[in-house]
């Protein structure tokens, strides 16, 4: 049975930083976040398998 999203609760989009920068194929992951508890965007370190290392990924729009 899948998760029910609060009305806080929105989809986020994050995507490599680094990547953007060097014109390589940017990764992409999608989680959730509360948009009351961090109105601001999202940064956290994941794995990007096309760079082969951990890097910044930041949330789009």
């Amino acid at each position: 049975m899948a998760k029910k999203a609060g009305k806080n609760r929105v989809i986020i989009t994050l995507e490599c930083t680094e990547a953007r920068g060097l014109g390589e194929t940017p990764s992409r992951y999608s989680t959730m976040k509360n948009k009351k508890n961090t109105p601001k965007r999202l940064e956290l370190k994941k794995y990007n398998p096309f760079l082969q290392r951990v890097t910044l990924h930041r949330e789009t729009k």
